[in-house]
């Protein structure tokens, strides 16, 4: 079982400090960060991470001023790459892990090195349409709703525990474009709501469970 409060006692005298990866505008990104900035979200911006040099999301933050790095991805082994980032992170002491839009599978080193610390969200009602075009793939199926997913991640495929979801109705109207759009809407909402809840640390996980309340306490 794990509580996040062992974690909070290490870091009792400051707010945690966000690592925030990202491949593309990293729109979700700059959600998170305007959430902080107004102190809605109680952290502080550690570090900024793309794989891509030329990755929308970078001009941007490095218009705002904000702590960034770019670590080039392609061409890399998976592990070999992970060690990198991870050694950023934990310099600039990183607590947290936020993946916006960061298109690349974690490492078992990667995980293992923030486990129960790095969330994700995704742009369906999980455990339905994992993977990539989770878009595409509602609009296929024909569903009547879909929506967007904040999730613990770990070595499964957006299979970690669910922290928080959004639903979405799927319009007759809609295409993918349109479909997404609206989803993003309350991606950049759950986002930071989920960041907000994890770091008060009221809560306890139970196998794959995510509960909203005190842990019991150990009889014997």
């Amino acid at each position: 079982m794990f509580s996040m409060a062992d974690h909070l006692e290490s870091a009792e005298s400051r707010r945690p400090r966000l690592g925030i990866l990202f491949s593309g505008r990293g729109s979700n990104c700059q959600a998170i960060v305007a959430a902080v900035n107004s102190g809605h979200i109680p952290a502080e911006i550690g570090l900024l991470v793309s794989n891509r040099e030329h990755a929308p999301g970078v001009a941007w933050a490095r218009q705002q001023q904000l702590p960034l790095r770019i670590i080039a991805s392609a061409g890399r082994e998976r592990e070999e790459y992970d060690r990198e980032v991870v050694a950023s992170l934990r310099e600039q002491g990183v607590d947290w892990v936020c993946l916006a839009g960061f298109m690349r599978l974690l490492s078992a080193y990667f995980i293992a090195a923030y486990r129960n610390r790095i969330l994700n969200i995704h742009p369906s009602l999980l455990p339905a349409f994992p993977g990539l075009e989770a878009q595409r793939q509602a609009l296929e199926y024909g569903v009547r709703y879909s929506g967007c997913t904040v999730h613990l991640v770990d070595e499964s495929l957006d299979g970690g525990p669910i922290i928080a979801q959004a639903v979405v109705p799927v319009l007759d109207t809609d295409d993918e474009t349109a479909l997404a759009a609206r989803i993003l809407e309350q991606e950049h909402r759950l986002y930071a709501e989920a960041l907000r809840y994890m770091l008060s640390g009221g809560y306890y996980l139970q196998g794959r469970r995510l509960l909203r309340a005190p842990a019991p306490s150990a009889t014997g």
